[in-house]
C-alpha cells in the first residue's frame, strides 16, 4: 500500500473532492474519507482540503493508502457531474434524517427493463456529509412529478416507510383531466386489479371487491375551462399502483391529460403537451425525529404551460417546514 498522486482530468473540473473520491473509490465510506481529510492525509496541490473543495483541471490529489471497504452494489454506476448537479437542484428540504426532492417528470425512481438511468442508481450524489447513502421510502411513477421523500439513515428510512405503509402520510396531488367531471367533488371507492396485456401490465377497475384491492381517493375540482378540462386536487387514502390514473379514467370518466395508457386518444388534446399532467403537489408526514414535516413542490414546466393556457392560477408554493410536536403540560 503506497501513496498515489492523481491529476484531475478536464471533465472532472469543478467536482467536489468527496464526490471525486466516491467516483474513483466507491468502497471508501464517508467516515473514512472525513478522517483522512481531518488528519491531512488527503491533500490537493500539497495543501489540506475540505470535503466540499471544488477541484480544478490539472490539480494534483494526494491519495493515501485506503482502507478496504464493501464492494459496490451490483448495478451501481458512478454518478456523472451533470447528473449530480441535477439531483442537488431537486433537493427542496434537507436535515440529518430526511431529504425531500422535487422529482421531475420522466425520471424513473427505480430500475427495470430497459431502464439504465434512474434515481435509485444515483443516490450517492445525495449523500452529502452523511455516513450512508439515502434510501427510498416510497415511489412515484416515472411520468409523475413532485414531492419524493428519502430517509438518510437506516432508522429514518424504516420510520418513514412505516408511516407510508400505515397511512400516516397525507398526500395531495394535482391533475388536469378531460373533460370536466360531472360532479365537482366526492370520493372514489373503486377496487383495482392488475391484468396483463399486449402492452404490458396495467391496472383495471373491478366491480367485485374480492377480485381486486380496495382503492379510495377523495377529489375536488379547483377550476375548470368550458367543461373541456378541469384542475383536480386529489387525496389518495390508499396507495395502489396507478390508482389516481385509473380512478380518473374509469371512476370519473375523465382521464388525466397525457395519459394515453388509461385514457387513449381522448387524453391527448390539441395545443397541449402530451406529457402526463399528474403532480405530487404536497406531503404532510411524521418526522423521524419528532414533529411533522410539510413539503410542497411547484408545477412542472408542461403543467405550468397548461395552467397558463386555461388561466388556472396555482397558489404560491410554500417552503417546506418541520412543525414541532405540541408541548405537554
Amino acid at each position: 500500500m503506497t501513496i498515489v498522486h492523481r491529476i484531475v482530468a478536464p471533465a472532472e473540473a469543478d467536482t467536489r473532492l468527496d464526490r471525486w473520491f466516491r467516483r474513483h473509490f466507491p468502497q471508501l465510506t464517508q467516515g473514512a474519507l472525513q478522517k483522512m481529510l481531518r488528519t491531512g492525509q488527503i491533500r490537493v496541490d500539497g495543501k489540506r482540503a475540505e470535503a466540499n473543495t471544488r477541484l480544478a483541471e490539472g490539480q494534483e490529489v494526494r491519495i493515501p493508502p485506503l482502507p478496504e471497504g464493501p464492494k459496490p452494489e451490483p448495478g451501481r454506476r458512478p454518478v456523472s457531474e451533470a447528473d449530480a448537479r441535477e439531483l442537488e437542484r431537486m433537493v427542496i428540504y434537507r436535515d440529518a434524517s430526511v431529504l425531500v426532492l422535487d422529482k421531475p417528470h420522466g425520471l424513473p425512481v427505480q430500475g427495470g427493463p430497459n431502464i439504465a438511468r434512474h434515481l435509485d442508481g444515483m443516490l450517492d450524489a445525495l449523500q452529502f456529509e452523511a455516513e450512508e447513502r439515502p434510501r427510498l421510502v416510497h415511489r412515484l411513477d416515472r411520468d409523475t412529478s413532485g414531492v419524493l421523500v428519502l430517509g438518510r439513515t437506516v432508522q429514518a428510512a424504516a420510520f418513514l416507510a412505516r408511516a407510508f405503509r400505515g397511512r400516516d402520510v397525507e398526500k395531495t396531488y394535482w391533475a388536469v383531466v378531460t373533460p370536466q367531471p360531472e360532479i365537482p367533488e366526492g370520493r372514489i371507492d373503486l377496487p383495482l386489479a392488475k391484468i396483463g396485456g399486449p402492452r404490458g401490465e396495467r391496472m383495471e377497475a373491478v366491480e367485485d371487491p374480492n377480485e381486486g384491492a380496495r382503492a379510495v381517493t377523495d377529489f375536488r375540482t379547483l377550476d375548470a375551462a368550458k367543461r373541456r378540462v378541469a384542475w383536480l386536487e386529489m387525496n389518495p387514502l390508499t396507495g395502489r399502483t396507478h390508482q389516481l390514473r385509473v380512478h380518473c379514467a374509469e371512476g370519473l370518466g375523465a382521464p388525466i391529460v397525457g395519459d394515453g395508457k388509461y385514457g387513449g386518444a381522448a387524453a391527448h388534446l390539441d395545443g397541449l403537451s402530451n406529457q402526463l399532467h399528474l403532480h405530487a403537489r404536497a406531503l404532510r408526514l411524521p418526522h423521524p425525529d419528532g414533529g411533522v414535516l410539510e413539503a410542497a413542490a411547484p408545477l412542472p414546466p408542461h403543467m405550468k404551460e397548461t395552467f397558463a393556457y386555461f388561466g388556472f392560477e396555482a397558489p404560491k408554493t410554500p417552503k417546506p417546514r418541520r412543525l414541532a410536536p405540541p408541548s405537554r403540560r
